[in-house]
């Protein structure tokens, strides 16, 4: 039998173009620890991991003439090290260095032709620590047998890296005679199978991939239901190019609860949650860039955000080792409110309103995402964006909680990991937010043309953030 991909994964192959490339990044930020670490320990470490996940293994085959869809089979020339890279800044390397070099790599396509994935050793940073950086392409993180590369490397104590027996063997990697058979025996055995099969054969592979989109769209009804009109016309939304940048941010997450608590006391909080400040902080930001650019900003301006949110099981959502259950809304961000209190009120209401009449789609209904990290739910938050028309919303902001205790990479003490979420095709900037160890740490990622202004944004977080913990209102 083949291992097929399903529509969604295969639809993320069909609708990638080099300027929509379809991968999830992962920055992730460590001291180097006294015993060192270096690109062999990476290797060994890499190795261990996945020889128990055999997608990291595997390429895609597209069969003959469009016969079915594209299957997963072994890499018989399968080379780690042409996956697991190194690199160096010169020291001392910045964040600002290391930003620039994240933006260039995920601007890049992965390999069709090899397993669809990468990760780099970045040496040479300030305070001397170093970097992982992935790169795994949605195709593969389907929240059930594939993880995000980040997922894989990252244990919850620390381990000496000891390189384990490598007993796999790839099979031997079938001819498309053999393809074709094996897809003719899985077609005759499963009636849904041989719609799938004709389905794939009617017409080309990327218009195929349209058609799944669009199946996916509909299946996703309670957020377009939420989407009563169009997206409003904002600078952020227009024709991209393939080149990106990216903006590594921290904040504090005792800032973000204080901040809460100040307004709505120390017990009970109401609706308002910690994501309402962020996202609260998120449209002050978005005001100041506008205005510093210059675009007329009214009483009623918004921006229009695709929101998948990690939230507490108390809402009805599975729980989930990083916090809760996995929903996503679409949220208008009121940037043309000048008062930081009054956004916080507006986002709050419009997301607790969201859930209320459950207009948000649960962890159920994207994938079984309990006990996933943070990494793997970003990229699951952003196969629920692919399911909305983009003409619903104006920019992603994945926001995951992820764990507030250690995490290691061997005997390396993760400090920060920074998520690198994709730009769909016509959407200049993402934002993507992951909470570790009483810190949150941010990643804006941009069309390099679109916001050469992106250092304006990120200082706009920081002074939104200083408005609401200031703002008397």
């Amino acid at each position: 039998m083949v291992d097929r991909l399903t529509p969604t994964d295969a639809s993320f192959l069909y609708l990638e173009e080099p300027t929509t490339a379809m991968h999830v990044g992962t920055v992730l930020v460590f001291p180097t620890p006294e015993e060192g670490f270096g690109h062999e320990t990476l290797l060994a470490l890499v190795a261990n991991r996945v020889a128990y996940v055999s997608r990291y293994r595997q390429k895609v085959r597209h069969l003959p003439a469009g016969v079915g869809g594209p299957v997963w089979v072994d890499d018989p020339d399968f080379d780690l090290t042409y996956h697991v890279r190194r690199a160096a800044l010169p020291r001392p390397g910045t964040r600002e260095q290391l930003a620039e070099f994240v933006a260039r790599v995920q601007s890049r396509p992965l390999d069709r032709t090899r397993p669809l994935w990468e990760v780099y050793l970045v040496e040479g940073l300030e305070g001397d620590r170093f970097a992982v950086v992935t790169k795994t392409h949605q195709a593969m993180v389907d929240g059930v047998r594939g993880i995000e590369l980040a997922q894989v490397v990252l244990d919850a104590s620390p381990t000496e890296v000891t390189p384990v027996a490598q007993t796999w063997a790839p099979a031997p990697e079938p001819s498309s005679v053999e393809l074709l058979a094996r897809a003719a025996v899985g077609t005759a055995t499963s009636p849904r199978r041989l719609v799938e099969g004709l389905r794939g054969g009617i017409a080309d592979l990327r218009h195929t991939g349209a058609r799944v989109a669009e199946v996916a769209q509909q299946a996703a009804t309670t957020l377009v239901r939420s989407a009563t009109s169009p997206a409003p016309p904002t600078p952020l939304n227009t024709r991209i190019g393939g080149a990106r940048r990216l903006r590594l941010l921290d904040l504090d997450l005792a800032d973000l609860r204080a901040v809460r608590a100040r307004r709505f006391g120390s017990g009970d909080h109401g609706h308002v949650t910690v994501n309402d400040v962020v996202l609260a902080t998120v449209a002050g930001a978005l005001r100041e860039w506008l205005l510093t650019r210059g675009e007329p900003v009214t009483a009623g301006s918004s921006v229009r955000a695709m929101v998948p949110v990690s939230v507490t099981g108390d809402a009805g959502q599975e729980p989930s080792a990083v916090g809760g259950g996995v929903v996503a809304c679409l949220v208008d961000l009121p940037v043309g409110e000048p008062s930081p209190g009054m956004r916080l009120q507006q986002v709050s209401y419009r997301m607790a309103a969201q859930l209320a009449a459950g207009q948000a789609v649960g962890a159920r209904g994207i994938a079984g995402l309990a006990g996933f990290a943070p990494s793997t739910l970003h990229s699951m938050a952003t196969r629920v964006a692919s399911a909305v028309s983009r003409r619903s919303f104006n920019l992603i902001v994945s926001n995951v909680p992820g764990p507030q205790d250690a995490r290691y990479a061997g005997t390396a003490r993760l400090e920060a990991s920074y998520p690198v979420i994709p730009l769909p095709r016509g959407q200049a900037l993402s934002v993507g937010l992951t909470s570790y160890d009483g810190r949150v740490h941010l990643g804006l990622h941009a069309d390099r043309a679109t916001l050469p202004d992106l250092d304006v944004l990120a200082d706009g977080v920081l002074s939104a953030l200083r408005e609401l913990a200031d703002d008397p209102t």
